[in-house]
């Protein structure tokens, strides 16, 4: 509403205001205006005059009002005028102009009306000012019963304010207006401001030591040391310590009814020499606290305590002594535990718990309570709204326990990302990283048990110590190692996301490339040499891997350790959780094994690229690989041979043998300058050497080139360019990696091919026909010539791989014969008992 004020000694003139709380205006006390803001004295349509902002006049009062005089606000400061209700007479000089550097001319009349009970800043300025405090609203948000509708709630009070105004002609005029307001978060139910008589502690008074305290603590991240909390405790404020509520900690302060003395009890024993009747057993809470009377000191006279109870975050803040009853008692445990190492809450805490904690230690102690702080983002769902009931997007966390369990939700928060950013939760994004970590892990870890089962394998017989390891097993164990001085040094530093996904990855490598790569080690005879060595160090570092995983996901480890672990060593710690976190073994590390096995496991990711883009089966076999910009030695080259099935890797300085580049011209650069030539360019680009062009810009030099009849020099950035592959070879590149794959085949290259093929489809079969992994069988097989001569070629080699007896053309009466196709040739397999 914008309402006007008559100006005191004058009939006709009045200010211009507005409010968005129309309820307000009763208790109003002042109006305030902006000190160097340009206001004007005006004539209305009516004849009346008017003061208001100059820039908003046209938007209240609309076109064709004269302006009489311009002037400063302040200029306007001290002038008086008339109320609009006088229900109560102030206990101070009211109703007059004051200044604010508060007031805008975004929106109103540059004339805001002040009352004090119902804002910060009208507060603020009162104080300021020394003006009156009316508050015409009682405690239920009703209006008083001094005013002209007592008991009417606020809201429904203003189209009855607004209609008394508009019948006294005061009413400018009224009209909707959009803006931020505070509401109940539980049932937005809207609440309004009002001040209360409260109990302060003078906080302000410890600023600089607030401040100080604050540089001592490791706050994670440490943009809240300086930014969030360092600029709330730039700005601190006293805190307004008491509650008027029933339930809470009793604020321990008796008044004297005669002398007005006040008095903080400060232990059970003071109450007990103070007071009067105080029990043996007294409860400290309402109402038994408050049937205690004490006797002043002052005048002995009787002392009350006040009825309000204590701010409840008070009590958080006490937390580090009062947990341990300190002072009264455990004195040397509180010493042995304050400050704390670490604590940990949402960032709405910064200003909550973090505070409070800090507050009362600085006050009692002198110091920071807590040396590091992770700060967490809030939880939100995968819209990025806030989880709330009443929008009905809340995921109950007992639902999400019961379905995919309490690991898997804890190693969804640890690797999504840093743990003060906000997270996107849902059930589906658990389970994805619940498959993709702890379901490659459980994997493992029942390949490991299935074949241990059936060897019989024993831990305690087949030391790590003992064994012949491979290259394979040697990286591993390295991998290992490095992995847990990872971890180590990233839990020492709260790094729980980096070291999080540092065991992702690992255990992404010994599943992916270590257990698939060694998984015909665990299928041989008997258990010695390299099937001991595989047995000993897949063991190894599944049982490290359960107390290194401890603290990350406890279920799992758990029930990992107990069967790997408890069960073969009886005399073991009983429980994961018992035992002794991993220590890095800094012998088993070799960083120069490591970084083979990663520039090696780099060019097969590529080489598998290739064949995919190729088309190209990884059954099938290739003449050769071609590496650039990496490089190992030959027993890392001799797994990349069999991982990516290709008869040679070669290390080369350059691939423009088998890769080059296209050049187009750059339409963006090159059109105005060259629009009619754009076609000769093409032409010219495309004839030219995409490898010799690539080689010129890198060296900085501008390519030439004629376009017709005219010469045309073109930057870098006037081509696009674009890699190709020659006939019969495919790249990829990552990094300043690029492996080219030969995908020219010859006979004997098909003919392996057809063989590799067979030997899947015949484990295809095994497995639907439920043989045992280490069942012998007999093979059938019908095909014609090609198919027949490559089996015979590689009999050996098939007989070995399916653990078959015997490869024929024919089969027992009854057994079924499976159609297959095998590379674009057709072929019948059948499979049976030895």
């Amino acid at each position: 509403v914008f309402v006007r004020f008559r100006i005191r000694g004058e009939e006709n003139a009045y200010f211009y205001a507005w409010t968005t709380t129309p309820w307000t205006l009763p208790s109003n006390v002042a109006l305030c205006v902006g000190p160097d803001f340009e206001y004007c004295r005006f004539r209305a349509k009516d004849g009346s005059e008017g003061i208001m902002a100059r820039a908003l006049l046209e938007s209240v009062v609309g076109e064709g009002a004269e302006v009489l005089a311009t002037m400063k606000g302040s200029e306007l400061a001290g002038m008086e005028y008339e109320p609009l209700y006088r229900f109560i007479e102030p206990e101070k000089p009211a109703w007059r102009v004051i200044t604010g550097d508060y007031v805008t001319l975004t929106d109103g009349t540059g004339i805001v009306h002040i009352a004090p009970a119902f804002g910060e800043d009208d507060a603020r300025v009162g104080r300021e000012n020394d003006l009156p405090f009316v508050q015409l609203v009682d405690t239920k948000g009703c209006m008083a019963k001094e005013t002209a509708w007592p008991g009417v709630f606020v809201k429904k009070a203003d189209p009855m304010i607004i209609a008394d105004l508009e019948s006294r002609g005061l009413l400018v005029k009224k009209q909707l207006y959009t803006h931020n307001y505070p509401f109940c978060w539980r049932c937005d139910t809207p609440l309004i401001y009002y001040a209360r008589s409260t109990w302060f502690i003078r906080m302000t008074a410890l600023r600089d030591k607030l401040l100080a305290n604050n540089q001592t603590i490791h706050w994670m991240p440490d943009n809240i040391k300086d930014g969030r909390m360092g600029n709330f405790l730039e700005n601190v404020i006293d805190w307004g310590l008491s509650r008027e509520r029933y339930w809470g900690t009793p604020l321990p302060i008796w008044i004297c009814k005669d002398c007005g003395h006040m008095h903080a009890i400060g232990s059970i024993a003071e109450l007990r020499e103070m007071g009067e009747n105080v029990p043996e057993d007294i409860e400290l809470h309402k109402p038994f606290i408050d049937r205690v009377r004490v006797k002043c000191p002052k005048c002995h006279g009787d002392m009350a305590r006040t009825s309000e109870v204590i701010d409840c975050w008070y009590d958080s803040g006490s937390m580090p002594f009062a947990q341990w009853h300190y002072p009264f008692e455990n004195q040397e445990i509180f010493q042995e535990n304050f400050p704390a190492d670490f604590i940990s809450e949402a960032i709405d805490q910064t200003r909550g718990w973090f505070y409070t904690l800090l507050a009362i230690s600085t006050l009692v102690f002198g110091r920071a309570p807590f040396e590091t702080c992770l700060v967490l983002g809030h939880v939100q769902d995968m819209e990025g709204r806030k989880m709330s009931k009443h929008l009905g997007n809340v995921i109950a966390p007992a639902d999400v326990l019961e379905k995919q369990g309490a690991d898997a939700v804890r190693w969804y928060f640890y690797v999504n990302g840093a743990p003060w950013l906000p997270s996107r939760f849902s059930s589906d994004a658990v389970s994805e990283v619940q498959r993709k970590f702890m379901g490659t892990l459980w994997n493992t870890y029942a390949f490991f048990v299935l074949y241990a089962n059936i060897d019989e394998f024993d831990p305690k017989a087949h030391p790590l110590e003992r064994a012949q390891l491979s290259l394979m097993d040697r990286w591993l164990l390295s991998r290992l190692h490095s992995l847990i001085r990872t971890v180590d040094e990233g839990l020492s530093q709260y790094r729980v996301t980096e070291s999080s996904r540092a065991i992702a990855a690992f255990v992404d490598e010994l599943s992916n490339w270590y257990v698939r790569r060694c998984r015909e080690r665990f299928w041989g005879k008997g258990m010695a040499g390299d099937k001991e060595a595989a047995f000993a160090t897949l063991y190894h570092v599944l049982a490290t891997l359960s107390r290194l995983l401890a603290p990350f996901t406890p279920f799992l480890a758990e029930s990992i350790y107990r069967n790997l672990v408890c069960h073969p060593y009886p005399d073991a710690p009983i429980s994961v959780h018992l035992s002794d976190f991993p220590a890095c073994d800094e012998t088993r590390i070799d960083p120069a094994l490591e970084e083979n096995m990663r520039a090696l496991i780099e060019v097969v990711q590529l080489g598998r690229a290739c064949r995919s883009a190729a088309n190209m089966k990884t059954r099938q076999p290739a003449a050769a690989l071609y590496v650039k910009g990496a490089a190992f030695p030959e027993d890392f080259a001799a797994l990349a041979r069999e991982e990516l099935n290709v008869k040679d890797v070669r290390f080369v300085a350059d691939a423009r043998e088998f890769t080059t580049y296209t050049l187009k011209p750059q339409l963006r650069t090159l059109g105005k300058k060259y629009g009619r030539l754009l076609n000769a360019i093409r032409e010219a680009l495309a004839a030219m050497d995409g490898n010799s062009a690539v080689d010129a810009f890198a060296r900085g030099e501008s390519l030439r080139l004629m376009a017709g009849d005219t010469e045309v020099v073109l930057a870098e950035e006037d081509v696009l360019v674009n890699p190709a592959q020659k006939a019969g070879f495919v790249a990829e590149s990552d990094g300043g990696v690029t492996v080219v794959l030969d995908t020219n085949l010859t006979e004997a290259l098909i003919a392996e091919g057809y063989a590799r093929e067979i030997v899947s489809k015949v484990q295809t079969m095994r497995k639907d026909a439920g043989f045992e992994v280490t069942d012998r069988i007999s093979i059938g097989l019908r095909a014609g010539d090609a198919l027949r001569a490559a089996v015979e070629g590689a009999r050996e080699d098939i007989l070995a791989a399916t653990l078959a007896t015997t490869l024929s053309g024919e089969a027992p009466e009854g057994v079924a014969w499976k159609a297959w196709n095998i590379n674009g040739e057709a072929a019948e397999i059948a499979v049976w008992p030895a």
